[in-house]
């Protein structure tokens, strides 16, 4: 019964068939993960993508949360013996969590309140007098609830006050109305605190020191600055409404004759409000506000991980991997086609050293003794001398290597990390830098999967959203990305695999234990015999791995292995083979997929089989192109306005984008400013690592602020 609640409300909340929501939930509880539902069960769920897929996961999990509370609240309030049918009905009909809360209100267990000591007194029968406002003579009427510790009528009015103050602050009409202002109406208002104003620390926060604005209209990223500022203790936030006009509503409501119990009615109401209600709804939109905030800065965060990781790879060359410096020197390694260190060595070719020509010589010599194809610079300190330097020493040499700057983001995480010190146990962290450096150019994905993605260096307040959100979310993005590239079985590192749909760090590991004792996988019915991976494991991953060279050419496609079959009956049906197939597209061309529909198999998933033979193993991601800043500009201080430069996006947030100029600080490229026509979404015209070209506007060099833009440039 409560399934069919839970797939009614998904659907219409959704906007989907109750036919997809249900079966993707049955195939979710059946263990099928995200990435294998939408790609090989479109036929059950009706061709639902990912995001779809996910958005009906996380709805489930709140429903279940949901119905998990009622069950709380409906035991809390049997036991109290106030369970009335009509209440229950109203629970149990109830899906909207802070509807929930608000029947729940006057039963919920609560502290010693004011109200509660009033009870205990005896004076709920003088309160509900009161609220009746029959009473013309309320002092003589308290006269009779002077007892105990009431030492006079005074004192008995007010505790009835304090009990009609409770019953306004949790009534559901009155919240409401309470609430409603709050939507319409609340500004957000930030103000510095004095004695911090003038501080170094606070100036990051000045454009907030006076700042209010409609907490509707309030943009993701100035609320989080904001509630950064707050918690930094340079800020003072808050979320006010006109009170007045609310007190004057809630009284209208309450108060309906001029007598005293009307005047005193009206004196609870406006304590109800100012001491329990407003409280309360403003922290509930405070909460509401900043997990809308969070959405959207983790919405940003996710689109920027999924570009990066799905950044042009180069691909499998030797490579060398160089991590500049200055008076350290630059850590160089050689990488193998496989991303195997081959050699290590530091070069010294900058002050205060300056070891040029031996550091050309050492440069020189490793290029030619491991073969080097490509070279990768780290973009940190000293990047744009080194790449300088080596551009110098290898006009000297037949030998060619495209060189790249890579971003150093994350690589001195890795370096210090658990993984870097189980994969190279012998080195230092600047030699597992390098390699990392290294590896980035070569395969992004594989290598930044070993890194916590909130140390890649994108993303939107990253820090102040909330973290088990941000890390479920940034899970299923490493998920998301890994499996729609898909993974080769007998290269992937552990920590690759461990995110393969199915598999997990356990499995990850019993396959690269498996393919070191028995050496290179041939085919993916070989995966079977790894252990612990059963029918199910198998199922969810096979898909997603790549054999190249296989014995079966499928064994290097998209193709699941549940589907060879119907490949070969084409091959079959034409008289080749599935090689032949793969190969020739005239052969292909002849085939009528509607002939192989059948129960399980639909046209979505043969057309996804067609596709894959059309480009077996395609990888998504686009091809890597080299990078040059200008000569002339490396400081801030070589920045000129006017001025129109190449640049790299480096981050891309809600507001606008940040673009590496080359001057060791990005500059920032207003939403404003990033198009001559209107957006209202950067990504419209800009994706990380994009290569653009802007003019600078404004150098602030007290803020170390550099303001771009992308308007006019021809």
């Amino acid at each position: 019964m409560e399934n069919c609640i839970f797939t009614n409300n998904i659907s219409i909340e959704l906007g989907l068939t109750e036919h997809s929501v249900n079966n993707t939930l049955q195939l979710l509880e059946d263990g099928c993960t995200i990435p294998f539902i939408s790609r090989y069960r479109k036929e059950r769920t009706g061709g639902l993508d990912e995001v779809q897929i996910s958005a009906i996961n996380e709805l489930y999990e709140k429903l279940k949360d949901i119905s998990k509370r009622k069950e709380t609240i409906l035991k809390t309030i049997l036991e109290q013996g106030k369970l009335s049918p009509e209440l229950q009905k109203r629970i149990e009909n109830s899906w909207n969590a802070t509807e929930l809360e608000d029947i729940y209100l006057p039963y919920k267990p609560k502290r010693r309140t004011r109200a509660q000591i009033a009870r205990e007194q005896g004076l709920e029968p003088l309160a509900n007098i009161m609220l009746l406002q029959r009473e013309h003579n309320v002092t003589q009427c308290a006269q009779r609830f002077v007892h105990g510790d009431i030492k006079n009528t005074d004192l008995a009015i007010k505790g009835a006050q304090d009990i009609i103050a409770e019953i306004v602050s949790e009534n559901e009409q009155s919240r409401q109305m309470v609430r409603n202002a709050f939507r319409r109406e609340a500004i957000i208002v930030s103000k510095v605190i004095k004695s911090k104003a003038e501080t170094e620390e606070a100036l990051k926060y000045s454009d907030y020191f006076d700042w209010k604005e409609p907490l509707k209209r309030c943009a993701a990223h100035r609320l989080l600055a904001m509630r950064r500022g707050e918690s930094d203790g340079f800020l003072r936030v808050s979320i006010q409404i006109n009170d007045d006009d609310c007190i004057k509503r809630l009284i209208g409501h309450y108060v309906r004759t001029g007598n005293e119990c009307g005047r005193l009615v009206s004196e609870a109401v406006e304590d109800g409000y100012k001491r329990l209600i407003l409280p309360s709804i403003e922290t509930e939109h405070s909460s509401l506000s900043k997990e809308k905030a969070d959405t959207e800065a983790i919405s940003v965060f996710i689109e920027n991980l999924r570009q990066l990781l799905l950044s042009p790879p180069l691909g499998q060359k030797r490579v060398m991997g160089i991590d500049p410096g200055y008076r350290t020197g630059c850590k160089i390694v050689c990488l193998d086609n496989q991303g195997n260190l081959l050699h290590n060595e530091t070069i010294f070719p900058h002050p205060p050293v300056s070891k040029q020509q031996q550091s050309t010589c050492q440069l020189l010599s490793m290029i030619s003794k491991y073969h080097i194809e490509a070279i990768a610079i780290g973009n940190g300190t000293a990047s744009r001398e080194t790449k300088y330097f080596v551009e110098q020493s290898i006009q000297t040499i037949s030998e060619n290597p495209e060189l790249y700057i890579v971003s150093e983001d994350g690589a001195s995480i890795y370096s210090a990390s658990k993984i870097a010190r189980e994969e190279f146990p012998d080195y230092d962290v600047t030699v597992r830098g390098a390699v990392s450096i290294g590896r980035r150019l070569m395969d992004p994905l594989a290598e930044l999967v070993k890194i916590d993605p909130k140390s890649i260096g994108v993303g939107q307040y990253q820090h102040d959203v909330d973290q088990s959100r941000l890390k479920k979310s940034l899970d299923q993005t490493v998920v998301s990305c890994v499996n729609s590239v898909g993974v080769n079985l007998n290269t992937a590192s552990v920590h690759l695999l461990t995110y393969v749909s199915g598999l997990g760090p356990s499995l990850a590991n019993n396959i690269v234990e498996y393919r070191r004792e028995h050496g290179p996988f041939t085919s993916r019915e070989q995966i079977k015999k790894v252990s612990r991976i059963g029918a199910s494991a198998y199922e969810q991953c096979a898909g997603f791995l790549r054999i190249p060279n296989a014995i079966n050419p499928l064994d290097n496609t998209a193709v699941h292995p549940e589907r060879y079959k119907i490949v070969e009956q084409m091959a079959k049906d034409l008289k080749c083979t599935v090689k032949d197939l793969i190969e020739n597209q005239s052969m292909r061309k002849q085939i009528d997929i509607n002939k192989y529909v059948c129960k399980d198999v639909g046209l979505p998933t043969l057309n996804d089989i067609m596709q894959e033979l059309d480009k077996p193993g395609r990888d998504p991601r686009e091809k890597v192109e080299a990078f040059e800043f200008d000569s002339n500009v490396n400081t801030p201080d070589d920045l000129e306005e006017g001025m129109v430069l190449p640049g790299i996006v480096t981050n891309i947030t809600n507001f606008g984008a940040f673009v590496d100029i080359g001057v060791h600080q990005d500059g920032l490229v207003h939403i404003s400013q990033l198009s001559d026509k209107f957006i209202n979404d950067p990504t419209q015209v800009v994706k990380l690592h994009q290569h653009v070209r802007v003019k600078v506007l404004e150098v602030d060099r007290k803020r170390n602020r550099i303001s771009l833009s992308m308007k006019n440039i021809k």
